[in-house]
Order: structure tokens, then sequence, then C-alpha cells
């Protein structure tokens, strides 16, 4: 009897122990975010209200840092409003470069483009939005852990090195699509669960027919292959037409071109496996 008593009282004591605590002694949870569709997104962006402006760091454009509220969500955007062309740019570091332009345009044209080629899960939405009477392109501000500069500098692994390595052949390859001049590691932010993003494209789509890096294009996604194969100039033109002039339209057909051309030559040469994904 006496042992059937103390194992009942064990028992009971052991699932008081393992119990959860009560409800007013649990620790309160940070708010998650609204998990919000591009389509959502978008419409956020296009008409929320500005309640905040503060000027970024980053970025040789300095973009601004809006915060936004429609009533019910707080969210903060990315804006840009440069708009330059010059005939001849001289840099800072000596360089020089014909018919220059940076554009917040450019950021609207890499976004669409993203999206023809599968890619728009690799950028934050942008939308185009006059704000003080200035237009500019508008985009969702990213929960990241840190951009590649500072992983770089930090000396930290990426922990899942086969999906980073795919993530970045897509990078490479939609970098030598656009053509972009100003491509650098604070353009490359990373988010929580180490997937990868690409901003700031201001200074992209040069009048260049040629690739700017063709050794860069090691390995491709096979859907990124597949979707490049059909986009055809007709779909270049009438998705880019509102951003881009005549000259670098023709550029990014002619782009494509190579970089599939290319991407043949190697599964040509060293097999399907060794090259796609």
């Amino acid at each position: 009897m006496f042992r059937l008593f103390f194992t009942a009282i064990f028992c009971l004591f052991s699932l008081l122990v393992a119990a959860p605590p009560l409800a007013s002694q649990t620790q309160p949870q940070a708010a998650q975010e609204p998990q919000l569709t591009v389509e959502q997104m978008k419409a956020f962006l296009l008409s929320a209200k500005v309640i905040k402006e503060k000027q970024t760091s980053k970025g040789i454009t300095a973009p601004s840092r809006l915060t936004l509220s429609d009533g019910v969500m707080t969210h903060d955007a990315g804006f840009q409003t440069i708009d330059e062309s010059k005939t001849k740019m001289e840099f800072a570091s000596g360089g020089t470069e014909m018919n220059f332009r940076d554009s917040y345009k450019f950021n609207l044209a890499a976004y669409d483009l993203a999206c023809m080629l599968g890619l728009g899960q690799m950028m934050p939405v942008t939308v185009e939005r006059k704000i003080g009477g200035k237009t500019g392109s508008l985009t969702w501000w990213l929960k990241v852990q840190m951009d590649e500069a500072d992983r770089m500098k930090k000396k930290i692994t990426p922990p899942y090195p086969e999906s980073w390595n795919e993530q970045m052949h897509r990078i490479r390859v939609f970098t030598q699509l656009v053509y972009d001049m100003d491509r650098n590691l604070t353009n490359l932010l990373i988010g929580p669960q180490w997937q990868l993003y690409m901003i700031d494209f201001t200074r992209a789509f040069r009048v260049h027919q040629q690739l700017k890096n063709e050794k860069d294009l090691v390995k491709c996604d096979r859907r990124l292959l597949d979707n490049l194969r059909k986009l055809d100039a007709r779909q270049i033109e009438q998705a880019m037409k509102p951003y881009l002039n005549s000259s670098e339209i023709k550029a990014i057909t002619v782009r494509r071109g190579k970089i599939v051309a290319h991407f043949e030559k190697l599964i040509a040469q060293k097999g399907e496996k060794e090259v796609l994904y």
C-alpha cells in the first residue's frame, strides 16, 4: 500500500513539473508581421501614408527610408528618386563612363525583369510612386540579418553552402543580363534563413551588347535558362518600355541571346549535369 501511495505522489509531482506555465506566467511574444502577397505589398506601397522619413547611410544615391502606415499595418520602404544622365561621367576613382545614366527607373525595370524570369522572390517588391512632389521607386523594406559586405568582413560561412551557391549563380546570370555598373557587396542582402536579395539597380541597363564578365557564368538554374530561352524581343520591349530607351532594351535582348548561347555551349562541352541544377 505504501509503495502504491508513493508512486501516485511521484507521478503527480512529475506532471506538475512538466506542465506548461500558466498564461499569466508566459513571456509576451513579439507581434508577427502579416504574411502578404505580392499584390498586397504593392497595394500597400502605392497607397499607405508616409508617417516618418530618414536618410540611409549606405548606397551612392543614399535613398530615403520611409515609414508607411495604412491605419492597420506599419512598414518601412526605400525611396529613390535619382534620375540623371550625363554625356561623360568622371568618377573620384579616376575612371570615366560615357552616356552615363543613374535612374530610379532601372529599379523598376530590374524588378519587372526578375519577375518575368521567375526570380521575383530574390528582389523586394518595387513600385513607382510620387511622394512629396518627387517620383521614384518605392521598395518594400526587407527583414535581413546583414549584407554580403558585412558577412565577408565578419568571415561568416553560410550554413547551407549548396543553396547559397545556387542563389549566387542565379544572381550572376541576372547581373550579366542587366549589365550593372554598380554591383557591389552592399547591394546583396541576406535574409533570416540565408536567402539572398538583390537591391539597387540605378546604374544598370547599360547599352553594351557584350556580356560584362562571361567567366561568371559557370552554372545555371534549369528553370531560369528555360525562361531566358522563351523570353523574346517583343516581351522585353513591352515590359521595359516604360523605363528604358530603345538602345537599352535592344542591349538586353542581345545579352539574353548571348547568355543562352554561352550555357548551351557549356552544356555541349560538359553535359547538363555539370552545368544545370
